[in-house]
Order: C-alpha cells, then sequence, then structure tokens
C-alpha cells in the first residue's frame, strides 16, 4: 500500500527551508529505520506543471504537504492534478493553514486522504507506521482494512473512513523538545539558504493576531543540547542561522545561556537571529549584547503599535517605555542590527493612530521598519471577532485586511503605497544621508513617506521595477518639485531653491557611493571633471605616505584611484570612501570628508566657489583647474 513517503515543500522563496519537513522525517526515521522517506522542496515562483512531473518521477506512495497561508492555493492545485496522474498515491496535508478546520477542507478537496492536525512529527511516525503496517502480507485482512483499524487510534488526524465519511480524532500530545532529533546532519543542500532552529515552542503571550497564542505553554529544548547543536553551525561557519522561537527572550536563563555560548565560541562569521520582545530584556542581557561582534546577533521586535488601547484590546502585554530605552541602549552599541515591525488594520487604530504609531517606532531609528498588514488567521481570536470589529479582509490567503472599522479601504491603500517607499528608501539602507535632510523638512516622517508615495503615483512611477540608479533620480526629482513648489519664482527663491537643492545633492552622492564605486552617475551630479587633476594628485601623494588608505600598501595611485572613490562635493569638501574598510552592519565603506587648501598653486579658494557655482548653474560645463596642495581631514557629517 504504502512504500515510498514523499514529504513536499512548496516555500515562498528559494532562500527558504522548511524546518518542518526535516524534523517530521528525522523524528520518522528514528523510529521507522526502515521507512523510506525522502524531502522535495520547492517554491511558490517555480511552475506547478514542473512541481507536478517532479513528483510524479518519484512515484511516491505517500505524499504529504506542509501548508501555509503562502502556498496554499498552489498546494490545492498541485493535490488536484497529482490525483489525476497517480490516483493510487495517499494525500496528506499538514501545517498551521490546515489544522483549525480539517474536516471543511477534506469535504471540499476529496483527493486528500487526511490531515495532520497541530505539530507533526508524532502524528506523522504513526501515519506512516500504519501505512507501513498495512503492507503486512501475512496479515488475513485486507490493507484498506488495516489500515483503517490503525488510524482510528492516531491522535490528531482527520481522515475518510472506507465509505468516505469524515473522522477527526482528538488531539496528539505534545511532546518534549528533547523527544525532537536534530535534522541537521550536514550542510549539504542548504549551501545559500536560510538554517533555521528552534529551540523553545509555544509562547507566554496571547496576541488576538497569532496562531502561537492558542497554545499558551512553552517548551524549552535543553541548554546542553542546543549549546551542542549550535557548535555544529559554529563549526562549520554557517552564514546565519534563525531561531524561529515565538519569543526567545521570555525566559531569562535560557536567554542569558545562549547568548554566553554563542559569544565564547564566536567563530566571526555565523549570525544568530532571535525574535524578542524588548521590553523584557534586564540589565545583564543588554550588558551581554553590547559585548558581541558586531554582526553576531540581529534582533526581530514586533511593536504592533504603540496605541494603548490597540495593545489592550489584541490582549498583548507591552511596557512601551522599556521597549525604546532597550531599542535605544542597543542602538548605542552600534553592533546589532535591529528590525521593528508594525502591523496596520488592528482594532483601535484609524489612519491617524497608525500614523502616530509609524513616528514613534520610525524615532526609535530601527535598522528596519517593516510595515506590515493584519493577517486573519483560521484558529485565531481576531478571525472570531471579525463581526465585532467591521473586520473585513480578503476570501484568499494571505488573509489580508481590507478594512476595518477604524480604517477604510482607502486608507489601507495609502499605507501600501507607504510601505513601498519605506521599503526602498528606508530599509535599503541606501539612502540614510538623503532621508536625514529630508526629514527636517516636514512634521513627521510619516508624511513625508506619503508625500513620496504620492508623487510616485502622480508621475507613474508607482507599481514598476526601478534599478538603483532610478531610485536617485525620482528621489531627486521629487526633492527638485518640492523646492520649486516651496520657494516659488523669483531671483530670491531660485537662489534658495539652489542652495537647498546643492546639499541634496551632496547627500544623495555621498548615500549612492557608500556601498560601491559606481561607474555610472546619475544626471544631477556634478561634473568632477574639473577636480580630476587634483584627484589624482590625492591619489599619488598616497602611494607615496599611505595616510589614509592602509590597506592599499600593495597598490599604485591608479589601482587606489579604481578600488577607492574620491568625490568632489558642491559645498567645496571632498569625501573619501574606502570599500576596503567597511561598516560590519551596513557593509557602507568607510568615509573621510576632507578640505583642500586655500594656497593651491593657482586657484584660490574663492576661485573654485565661482567654479563650482558656474557648474551647478550650466549643467556641469566650466574650466579645469589644475595645482598642488594640501589634503586635511575634517569631521565627517555623516557615514561610518
Amino acid at each position: 500500500m504504502c512504500k515510498k513517503f514523499l514529504l513536499a515543500a512548496v516555500n515562498a522563496k528559494y532562500i527558504h527551508s522548511n524546518p518542518g519537513v526535516y524534523s517530521l522525517r528525522a523524528f520518522a526515521k528514528e523510529r521507522l529505520p526502515e521507512a523510506e522517506i525522502q524531502i522535495a522542496e520547492y517554491t511558490i515562483n517555480h511552475q506547478m506543471d514542473w512541481i507536478l512531473q517532479d513528483i510524479y518521477r518519484k512515484k511516491p506512495d505517500f505524499v504529504g504537504f506542509s501548508c501555509y497561508i503562502w502556498n496554499i492555493s498552489q498546494v490545492y492545485e498541485l493535490v488536484r492534478d497529482l490525483k489525476q496522474v497517480l490516483p493510487e498515491t495517499e494525500i496528506w496535508l499538514g501545517g498551521p493553514e490546515v489544522s483549525y478546520d480539517s474536516g471543511r477542507i477534506l469535504s471540499q478537496e476529496p483527493e486528500i486522504r487526511g490531515i495532520m492536525r497541530g505539530e507533526g512529527e508524532l502524528t506523522f511516525s504513526q501515519v506512516a507506521e500504519a501505512y507501513l503496517a498495512a503492507e503486512d502480507r501475512l496479515a488475513a485482512e485486507d490493507p484498506e482494512d488495516r489500515l483503517l483499524a490503525r488510524l482510528e487510534g492516531i491522535l490528531g488526524i482527520t481522515y475518510r473512513d472506507g465509505s468516505g465519511e469524515i473522522r477527526e480524532n482528538g488531539p496528539q500530545r505534545l511532546l518534549s523538545m528533547d523527544e525532537i532529533p536534530f535534522y541537521y546532519k550536514d550542510m549539504a543542500g542548504f549551501e545559500n539558504r536560510i538554517v533555521y532552529y528552534e529551540s523553545s515552542r509555544g509562547c507566554p503571550f496571547s496576541c488576538s493576531y497569532c496562531l502561537s497564542s492558542i497554545d499558551k505553554s512553552v517548551r524549552f529544548r535543553s541548554l546542553s543540547l542546543v549549546k551542542k547543536e549550535l557548535d555544529f553551525f559554529l563549526e562549520r561557519k554557517v552564514p546565519q542561522v534563525k531561531f524561529v522561537d515565538r519569543t526567545f527572550n521570555c525566559r531569562r536563563e535560557h536567554t542569558l545561556g545562549i547568548w554566553k555560548h554563542i559569544l565564547d565560541h564566536d567563530n566571526g562569521v555565523t549570525n544568530f537571529h532571535f525574535e524578542v520582545s524588548a521590553d523584557l530584556f534586564d540589565q545583564e542581557e543588554l550588558e551581554m549584547i553590547g559585548r558581541m561582534r558586531p554582526g553576531l546577533i540581529q534582533l526581530e521586535i514586533g511593536v504592533q503599535s504603540t496605541n494603548p488601547d490597540t495593545i489592550r484590546e489584541i490582549r498583548r502585554k507591552m511596557d512601551l517605555t522599556k521597549l525604546e530605552a532597550a531599542v535605544d541602549r542597543v542602538h548605542g552599541y552600534r553592533n546589532t542590527h535591529q528590525h521593528l515591525d508594525l502591523i496596520a488594520g488592528l482594532p483601535w487604530e484609524g489612519m491617524d493612530s497608525f500614523l502616530q504609531s509609524f513616528d514613534d517606532v520610525y524615532r526609535m531609528e530601527p535598522d528596519q521598519l517593516q510595515l506590515g498588514f493584519l493577517k486573519v488567521l483560521k484558529g485565531s481570536y481576531m478571525a472570531s471577532q471579525a463581526g465585532a470589529y467591521g473586520l473585513r479582509y480578503r476570501m484568499t490567503p494571505p488573509y489580508e485586511v481590507l478594512s476595518t472599522r477604524w480604517l477604510s479601504y482607502g486608507d489601507v491603500i495609502r499605507l501600501k503605497a507607504m510601505e513601498e517607499m519605506v521599503e526602498v528608501y528606508y530599509n535599503s539602507g541606501q539612502f540614510s544621508n538623503t532621508l536625514k535632510l529630508l526629514e527636517q523638512e516636514y512634521p513627521s516622517p510619516s508624511e513625508l513617506f506619503l508625500d513620496l508615495a504620492a508623487y510616485y503615483e502622480d508621475h507613474g512611477f508607482a507599481g514598476l521595477s526601478h534599478s538603483r540608479m532610478a531610485r536617485y533620480e525620482i528621489l531627486y526629482g521629487f526633492i527638485k518639485e518640492r523646492e520649486e513648489r516651496k520657494t516659488g519664482h523669483g531671483q530670491t527663491g531660485e537662489a534658495a531653491s539652489d542652495t537647498c537643492l546643492s546639499a541634496f545633492r551632496d547627500r544623495l552622492m555621498e548615500d549612492l557611493y557608500l556601498r560601491e564605486n559606481a561607474k555610472s552617475r546619475p544626471s544631477f551630479a556634478m561634473d568632477q571633471g574639473p577636480f580630476k587633476d587634483r584627484i589624482r594628485e590625492f591619489f599619488q601623494t598616497e602611494e607615496q605616505e599611505r595616510r589614509w588608505l592602509p590597506d592599499y600598501k600593495d597598490h599604485d595611485s591608479r589601482q587606489m584611484a579604481n578600488m577607492a572613490h574620491l568625490e568632489a562635493m558642491e559645498d567645496g569638501s571632498f569625501l573619501l570612501f574606502d570599500y576596503k574598510e567597511r561598516d560590519p552592519l551596513w557593509k557602507n565603506a568607510r568615509t573621510l570628508r576632507f578640505t583642500y587648501e586655500e594656497t593651491c598653486a593657482g586657484t584660490e579658494r574663492g576661485e573654485y566657489e565661482r567654479i563650482k557655482e558656474g557648474q551647478s548653474r550650466t549643467g556641469g560645463r566650466h574650466p579645469g583647474a589644475a595645482g598642488r596642495g594640501v589634503w586635511h581631514r575634517v569631521p565627517l557629517l555623516s557615514g561610518s
């Protein structure tokens, strides 16, 4: 009846892996070493026909699909087609997207034999054992009868009996975390993919939008096991290990034990990602973060809202004052990437309230600010309160909010456009200096991003794919248009506008070269022709003195000029970008700002100002300037 089992995962991206199917296989193989259990991972970007062909070639007797909101539509499509090409194959589903209305799903999808509800390790091993036992050729009973007799005693499943009637057994027991085997035997197949790790299950909190709130208990893996398994990753210098614990720091001893271990055994390469509640941090935990290598850990912090009525209604416990203080302290260490989350569409939060939440979190200066939208998940308390909240959401996955009593669909549309601007211009980290200057022009950060989103819409830029260089051009156009509206016409206004635009052009060029020595330049960039002799002389001097670029000792001046970059700015300074020495978090180049001595042969400072002014007025055409001078380092305005 069943000899070959296939656990199939359809992931959101190639870089993702599915820890669920690996854990199911590892647990089952310990109990059923004779079972042939394969894993097949695909992505939602694959052609469904290609996935169908691949599964068909494997000829499994049993296929179990791992189901989530991001892949359930593709899974149903595969299930319906798979049964036509492999009619004898038994099809089962599992995962959060099918655990809470399994009976309805089976009634609507006749191709599916059964659903494994909740945590699946023990359940899958028992289901696999039932199928293997049904193959006993010495037994007198029919294989189907033997299978059904076994399925009757397995908890945590909903299935069809011999007559096609849907039966639902009681809930499965929860395993101790130490019963679950470590499923990474080697790292083959995980190159260039995120490696997930689980040191606890469950969550102590009861957030109404989250399925983890259903099981209020938290089970922890023994620290001795965790340390041993983390050593496996550290010894192999895995680039990143992402903990999937819902609230990693809910038990202080567990947190400190793991952090002390990775601090003591840091290999200089591996980064660990944790989802935490920052308001729970105590002094010892914060001090330990401060001692870590830059990039050793990164933190994801769910704020969701700063509206106290909203926080109370969603059953979330959060001390915003403590959270902000913790975020600020970690920010001061400059060694840990912090990712703060907000959710639009929560109860008691209309447009004004959400924008206030955004401004509150933005001013905490997170490295990334994720503006997400409420997903109304099956089985959550939020779903049960949809009527009371006037909550309307999409009927197909991912069940995203459309409107509430407090937030209209028009507001949601505006926030989605704003989200795109935050992703492109803030979360990318590629416009940080320009944004700092631009923020001064607006009463609030949210107004800036809403204004930028409106500019994209008005000029037909929304919904299109743009190159990195195009993003700079568009942002400059936005700034220029805003300055023209602000200053109006007339000589005084034009001069004020040009002074302001000059400052923005400098910031944009600084941002452009922070990440890479860009070979192409935007149309608004100041012509570097008049300064090429001085720039060449700087690198020639540096070849002799090795004063500012000590890591280039084996390179001559031409090589240094190709590998580093010196940019003349409109404010009269020069910025040197050193790409051999980078910020460990954002990988921005080390940046030095210089000024040129007024005693340069042949050119006084006043002449330089006239040259620069002529360049900005005439679109980059002005006479060249030569002469030798002395370079001085002055304090950075920005950069690293």
